[in-house]
């Protein structure tokens, strides 16, 4: 009986040692999410999907967001209806809803006030809120399961971007290499991999990127020391709020899945981590990073890869006759 107790002691011992370990790195692990309504999420998932809520009937929520691609599209900025530039890069969908906000630039405050957007831009899906409507409306089994969703089966641009936020939501990421390691395993890591999170913790990336998704909490001056050269006209936070002070002030991105989602930072002129990070010491911290250094934190990066969504496609229910026609070249 004492035997047994002072297994317990110190088995609680471990753990309240590990918590508090785990208390005092400034990053976090990932938790799976449960979604508050199931039915609500499988819609949003075929919405997500659905290319209908473009004009041309081609681009989906899934085309710049690419959930077999880290929740990106893998290209410097995104292409929009009729082979538009866009002009930004994409960021990813991965572990979204912990951002403080949406878009590079924060003008969204969630996911829901995020999914609108794309639809009615005209050098994104260039459709509007009224025709996407129109289109789920006409179709039957849409509402079927506007009705499961929400108690009947109106259709409106409120209830598709919550639906579409609600399916966004379950699109985390646990299970990393590095959460393991957070979590106790302590051989979940190399010692490159070791070395390299304790230098992106003395050399200040972690003041930045840091909780649980190692970003997105807060914006940040890109150029704090040396200018970064950009052929990007994009603002920042300036074309928010028309503050000077917020010229080049962006949304700190998430580094989860950072190895997946190239190219890197808001103009994608980045292909490689490595170049990534030489960067980011030269114009955040003001520090020459040597090759060795370099190597060592993309090391540490590419243990910040959980999870993938995994999940059976939604096979999307037809048009009818009365559903309006896309306008791919128009």
């Amino acid at each position: 009986m004492i035997r047994k107790l002072v297994v317990s002691l110190l088995s609680i011992g471990v753990v309240v040692t590990s918590m508090n370990a785990l208390a005092n790195e400034p990053i976090q692990p990932i938790k799976a999410v449960t979604p508050k309504s199931a039915d609500v999420v499988e819609l949003g998932k075929m919405l997500f999907f659905d290319p209908r809520l473009s004009k041309s009937g081609f681009i989906s929520c899934n085309s710049c967001h690419n959930l077999s691609m880290g929740g990106t599209d893998n290209i410097p900025t995104s292409i929009g209806h009729a082979w538009q530039q866009g002009p930004i890069n994409a960021p990813t969908v991965l572990n979204a809803g912990m951002n403080l906000a949406q878009f590079w630039d924060g003008r969204a405050e969630d996911l829901k006030a995020q999914a609108g957007g794309p639809i009615a831009n005209p050098g994104e899906m260039a459709s509007n809120h009224e025709l996407a409507v129109e289109i789920l409306g006409s179709i039957p089994q849409y509402r079927v399961h506007f009705e499961k969703a929400f108690g009947s089966d109106v259709v409106n641009i409120n209830r598709v971007t919550t639906a579409i936020a609600a399916f966004e939501e379950t699109l985390v990421t646990p299970g990393s290499r590095f959460d393991k390691w957070l979590e106790g395993d302590k051989r979940a890591l190399d010692s490159s991999e070791v070395e390299g999170y304790k230098l992106f913790k003395s050399a200040g990336c972690a003041g930045c990127h840091n909780g649980p998704a190692v970003g997105g909490a807060l914006y940040q001056k890109f150029g704090v020391h040396r200018t970064y050269k950009t052929d990007s006209t994009a603002e920042g936070r300036k074309g928010v709020t028309g503050k000077d002070s917020d010229l080049h002030v962006f949304k700190v991105p998430t580094l989860r899945n950072i190895e997946l989602t190239y190219p890197y930072f808001h103009d994608g002129a980045v292909w490689t981590l490595e170049e990534a990070v030489d960067i980011m010491g030269k114009v955040q911290l003001d520090r020459d990073f040597n090759k060795k250094e370099i190597d060592s934190i993309v090391a540490f990066l590419k243990t910040l890869t959980g999870d993938q969504p995994d999940f059976k496609m939604p096979i999307l229910p037809p048009s009818t006759n009365g559903t309006p026609r896309p306008q791919p070249f128009n």
